[in-house]
């Protein structure tokens, strides 16, 4: 009996967090919606730490198109393709590529420290900046782009994933919001959308 109650509490929780992401995502396309029509500000100042331990804010990329992604460098499937899209998108612009600036923002400050980070972008191939800090730095930058996160505990404390939200945005050159790509953009609609701002 136990076990049967154990396994009906977790199918209930489970579909407690399906119906909350689901209601999130839908609350947040209608964010954008509205941050389309003007409604709303997507983007704004932020204090935050690249990957070289150097203090970043949002007038070092001004005058540059920005592709912008929060996510966290421990996560397992998602951010990593992401970010490979990112890179690859770079890639296809050739040279043109100079004149944008891509950012990875990191929602998981207490472990991507700088050097972490550092190795992490590395690893895509160059082009993309990583940024991190205090968490209440964080927190403000993510107020700024409208995104949602959350550490998911567990319990293996040290291996916790965190939920965030999954957009990259296109900021034009005055880091006003351009446009938006949901999850599995590929390289080249992110191209599309960059080319728009140049």
């Amino acid at each position: 009996m136990k076990k049967g109650l154990e396994r009906v509490l977790v199918f209930v929780m489970a579909a407690a967090v399906a119906a909350l992401g689901y209601v999130g995502y839908r609350l947040y396309q209608d964010l954008v919606i509205r941050a389309e029509s003007g409604q709303v500000a997507i983007g704004g100042p932020f204090t935050l730490v690249d990957q070289n331990g150097a203090t970043r804010t949002e007038k070092d990329f001004a005058g540059h198109p920005m592709i912008v992604y929060f996510g966290y460098t421990f996560c397992p499937d998602v951010c990593p393709t992401e970010l490979m899209n990112i890179s690859a998108a770079l890639d296809q612009l050739g040279p043109k590529a100079k004149e944008i600036r891509a950012l990875f923002i990191s929602v998981d400050p207490e472990r991507d420290t700088p050097a972490v980070l550092k190795d992490f972008v590395e690893n895509l191939g160059g082009g993309i900046t990583g940024l991190t800090g205090a968490p209440e730095q964080v927190a403000a930058a993510a107020r700024a782009y409208r995104v949602y996160y959350q550490k998911v505990k567990g319990k293996d404390d040290d291996n916790y994933p965190v939920d965030h939200t999954g957009f990259i945005y296109i900021m034009d050159r005055q880091g006003r919001y351009a446009a938006h790509l949901g999850p599995n953009a590929d390289p080249e609609r992110i191209v599309q959308k960059v080319l728009a701002q140049l």
